[in-house]
């Protein structure tokens, strides 16, 4: 008979589970609160919206400096630190309601997120083998989605039915992403790592090609995380309960979809998964550029977040080429090169955007087709070198 206190059992995947609900739940919050609250409680114009943007990819850029945090502190524990620092950065944003508040705030949670999804990448690509880590990380991306499913069906909830406020929303979520970081801390051990990682920058001629698509895709992605979801609340004018709707959408499919792109990444290999991936995304900014209906502009945000789900491929890639000692410290790496373009872009961008919003959209397909042309110099056989 099974002992009813040992139902829940600490392990590796319990951390990664319970890391990847808080993370989610309080970004995912911030997220969709963001654009309506910019524009109505501070005043937001597209200038405003895109210099936030680079301030929060400021942390992203500085990521590297994580490496000379963990001279001092384990990875495991330097990640629950990174939590809550999100949590108490989102608890805070609805006291601040103007432009400098809000920056103060989104930086406070953007060192805690950014830290966080660089320790996220480590510590999963060196607690998953090789073959496991595409179905288990898209395992992960679903539970993500089922963590940021609820919140935004919370959120409409709250501003549909119950007309809350947007400090007390912040307050809610920031402060439940809080008391589940303090859980896990207090239940879950240090888990032993197989390999004792570098404490220091880790820079290497093989992992060029990985270096270089990281680049783009954070150029990319920070096209998509700042101007789509604004083109739907400046052109279209969605309210908060229609954007959250559309997140809920994208994180349903997310949910079934996610697990499949693992197996698929696992069955045809990295090239080919990240060669449909671009293919895609050319298509979808292109037809963020030229939409002029708000239900088409909503169907290409959907799909643009499938396409971004099969960035897994990306770090399984580099989990294949990588020596074990050099994970934490590439992670670093790779996050700060992921978001060098990251913090220029947001703000220019928005200075681009007050004058012609299409072209903001055709400089994300033009690096979606640079990252299309790089991904064709990734060997094909590295799945098979692995079986």
């Amino acid at each position: 008979m099974k002992n009813p206190t040992r139902l829940f059992v600490p392990s590796p995947m319990s951390f990664m589970v319970l890391a990847t609900i808080v993370m989610a739940m309080t970004f995912s919050a911030w997220n969709a609160l963001l654009n309506n609250f910019a524009i109505e409680q501070a005043a937001f114009t597209g200038a405003h919206i895109g210099m936030l943007q680079s301030l929060r990819e400021v942390p992203g850029f500085l990521a590297f400096t994580a490496v000379f945090v963990l001279l001092v502190l384990k990875e495991q524990t330097f990640a629950l630190v990174s939590l809550c620092l999100l949590s108490i950065g989102v608890a805070l944003t609805g006291f601040f309601p103007s432009v400098y508040g809000l920056y103060a705030t989104t930086v406070l949670m953007s060192i805690g997120f950014h830290y966080f999804e660089t320790l996220n990448q480590s510590l999963s690509l060196q607690w998953f083998s090789k073959e496991e880590a595409p179905e288990q990380l898209g395992r992960l991306l679903s539970i993500k989605s089922m963590a940021s499913l609820v919140t935004f069906g919370l959120i409409w909830v709250a501003f549909t039915w119950l007309a809350t406020d947007y400090v007390w929303v912040y307050v809610f979520f920031g402060g439940a992403g809080l008391a589940l970081t303090l859980f896990m801390a207090a239940t879950h051990p240090h888990f032993v790592q197989q390999a004792t990682q570098h404490k220091k920058l880790i820079l290497r001629k093989q992992y060029s090609l990985y270096y270089i698509l990281t680049f783009f895709s954070g150029a990319r992605r920070q096209i998509f995380m700042v101007f789509a979801g604004f083109l739907m609340v400046e052109k279209f004018g969605f309210d908060v309960a229609e954007i959250t709707a559309l997140y809920m959408l994208n994180h349903v499919v997310n949910i079934f979809v996610a697990p499949k792109i693992g197996q698929m990444i696992n069955r045809i290999g990295e090239q080919k998964a990240l060669t449909l991936e671009y293919s895609g995304l050319i298509l979808v900014f292109v037809g963020y550029a030229l939409v002029e209906s708000a239900q088409l502009a909503a169907v290409l945000y959907v799909v643009d977040h499938i396409f971004f789900a099969m960035a897994i491929a990306l770090k399984t890639y580099f989990q294949k080429i990588a020596q074990p000692e050099d994970i934490a410290a590439t992670a670093g790496v790779s996050f700060t090169i992921n978001h060098i373009a990251a913090v220029v872009i947001p703000a220019s961008f928005g200075v681009v955007w007050l004058y012609d919003q299409s072209l903001v959209f055709y400089f994300g397909a033009a690096l979606a087709g640079c990252s299309l042309l790089l991904s064709q110099f990734i060997t094909p056989h590295l799945k098979k070198a692995t079986a």
